[in-house]
């Protein structure tokens, strides 16, 4: 007999997308998709169940399907369709809380793979500059996504320990991109002009939507020879980006503002349909952040296909030209950079031919 394996959060592409990649494995006999929405996607030949893992209707299934392992996918920060915030955090928290208790009581259940995000390390300016899956936040985030995943991630220690007879492996993604990303962070980079805090050029890290899939199909599988799917491990892709270099590769032009207007920032975006474009979002944007990878190379045994910089070119590519050419804006910015009064360069040398 082989897996039969549970998965929510299918009504999202990158749902939907990891339902129809794990019924691939020859080693999965089953997979059971749930989300309350009907997806529009197709998910191959999954078994779909309508069901709000908010409510203990969860605990049924999962009797009822004898469901060995869990995939965790509904933590998010964007609603789905007509959804709120108030409903995206429900869905994070109340949820996972409805689906881990669910868990405990299945004895059918043995392994549980959670999709969290590095956000639970904030962005502070006086963080490391590189996270450990070991190194303590410098301040919790206080609100938005942030908030949510570490609520999640607490749940998820507390069933660990109530149940140590199930793997549990949690999946820190840094910011996913890609093609049919859905993230405050995507809809940032979408807009045709991008508001910056005058005098910071975070650095940011990207998973691709590709790695995403894979990693999460290693970990909710038995660990090969050598391996350990189980644990926390940050996921991201290698290599970084400033804030600057995203804009200009975007081709969007950035308007920088100063720090005291930065709750304006967060209001501005909001009304420009970022919608869960919080306080936390605001300080990635300020401070950045960058985490180590090790432990997902060595440990979990995976090695991304897509550096920080390839995953940024094609989730450029899928959203188009911005306002100015990148080459062109690329051209004027190292101008400006290199003229006297900025303190930039000589005046060029006479060729001897």
């Amino acid at each position: 007999m082989g897996k039969v394996v549970l998965v929510t959060g299918v009504a999202r592409q990158l749902g939907g997308r990891f339902v129809r990649r794990i019924q691939r494995d020859p080693q999965v006999e089953r997979v059971i998709a749930v989300d309350v929405l009907q997806p529009e996607h197709h998910l191959g030949g999954a078994d779909f169940v309508q069901a709000d893992i908010r409510q203990p209707t969860i605990g049924r299934v999962l009797a009822e399907h004898d469901v060995d392992t869990v995939v965790h996918m509904d933590v998010t920060g964007t609603p789905l369709g007509s959804g709120s915030r108030a409903t995206v955090k429900e869905t994070n928290v109340i949820g996972t809380m409805q689906l881990l208790g669910a868990c405990q009581k299945s004895p059918a259940v043995k392994r549980l793979v959670v999709k969290s995000s590095t956000n639970v390390y904030g962005s502070a300016p006086r963080d490391p500059a590189v996270f450990t899956e070991t190194t303590p936040p410098k301040s919790l985030p206080s609100g938005g996504f942030a908030k949510d995943t570490v609520e999640v991630e607490g749940y998820v220690r507390g069933f660990a320990r109530r149940r140590p007879d199930v793997a549990v492996c949690v999946l820190r993604f840094a910011n996913i991109l890609g093609p049919s990303a859905d993230s405050p962070l995507a809809s940032y980079f979408s807009m045709p002009v991008l508001p910056t805090v005058l005098g910071y050029d975070p650095r940011l890290q990207f998973a691709h939507e590709d790695d995403v899939i894979e990693v999460l199909r290693i970990a909710s599988h038995e660990p090969e020879r050598g391996t350990l799917n189980s644990g926390t491990f940050n996921v991201a892709g290698d290599g970084v980006l400033l804030l600057s270099q995203c804009a200009r590769r975007l081709g969007r032009p950035t308007v920088p503002l100063l720090m005291p207007a930065i709750s304006w920032l967060g209001s501005a975006v909001r009304t420009l349909g970022v919608t869960d474009f919080s306080p936390e979002q605001l300080r990635l944007l300020t401070h950045g952040r960058v985490v180590a990878t090790n432990q997902m190379r060595e440990t979990l045994g995976y090695q991304p296909k897509y550096t920080t910089a390839e995953t940024f070119a094609d989730f450029v590519r899928s959203r188009g030209p911005g306002l100015l050419p990148p080459e062109a804006l690329a051209r004027v910015v190292d101008r400006f950079a290199a003229l006297p009064a900025l303190g930039g360069g000589h005046p060029p040398t006479q060729s001897a031919n």
